[in-house]
């Protein structure tokens, strides 16, 4: 499929969505939600794909939040519409793929940006990264899982801070909050990725989903995160991988996952 305002390439298991606004500097209007939701879906149902790879083009933005002109005159009700809508289509489409999605951040993740690396399944930064939640210098709060995503992951006092004063943060800062994973050169930051992809591509796809249906529960109301896993651990033994894995295992060789 031909896209306006994203790129979807594959190269052997990897696939890479390039968000690709570069004059905007990739900012999320309602198009490129939409063709994200699109590209996340293809990616995920392709067999040959084993890990998916957001990044934004050039160097400046992975996304430097959503496209205000957009929603500046919204009502209310508008308001909220966009939010579930925004949710449903990516930030919690995302999140619940059974295909490991990595966020390459590359430069400036803000508001929606942040957001939407956030729902990823973890974050890779560049050195030049800037991350944070600036809505409410503009009279408004995250609406795509900014006020939930966040305290998860770096606690609630400094998620409750970078909202607040609506500042930025630097990949360090990142890196030492546990907002992001790693922090590499900007030119290494694709590298690094493929290289995280292709050993999460030598593990059994079924369990590696599986551990994230697992995970991603522990975060959900009414959801029994250990049931959840022991469900997960035990549908396991009865999958091709689980006996290839533990065959090759006993047999001292690499295993091929079927990814069945």
């Amino acid at each position: 499929m031909s896209y306006n305002t994203i790129i979807l390439s594959r190269t052997g298991a990897l696939s890479t969505i390039t968000i690709n606004r570069p004059k905007k500097l990739n900012a999320l209007n309602q198009e490129t939600i939409a063709e994200l939701h699109d590209a996340f879906k293809v990616a995920d149902a392709d067999k040959e794909t084993k890990v998916i790879i957001v990044t934004g083009s050039g160097e400046k933005a992975f996304v430097a939040g959503a496209d205000i002109s957009e929603f500046s005159d919204f009502s209310a009700s508008e308001g909220k519409a966009l939010a579930a809508s925004g949710h449903e289509q990516l930030f919690d489409f995302v999140e619940n793929l059974s295909t490991p999605v990595i966020a390459a951040v590359n430069g400036f993740a803000l508001g929606g940006g942040l957001e939407l690396a956030m729902a990823c399944h973890f974050r890779v930064a560049s050195n030049n990264a800037k991350l944070g939640l600036p809505e409410v210098s503009l009279g408004v709060i995250p609406g795509y899982g900014g006020t939930q995503r966040l305290p998860q992951l770096v606690g609630k006092g400094r998620a409750l801070e970078m909202i607040m004063t609506a500042g930025m943060i630097d990949a360090n800062q990142a890196l030492n909050y546990g907002l992001v994973n790693h922090v590499v050169a900007q030119e290494a930051l694709i590298t690094f990725c493929t290289g995280m992809a292709s050993k999460i591509s030598n593990n059994s796809t079924v369990a590696i989903g599986m551990a994230i249906k697992a995970v991603n529960a522990n975060y959900k109301s009414g959801v029994n995160g250990f049931e959840v896993e022991i469900e997960g651990f035990g549908a396991s033994f009865g999958t091709e991988d689980f006996k290839e894995g533990t065959t090759a295992f006993l047999e001292k060789r690499k295993a091929n996952f079927p990814g069945k």
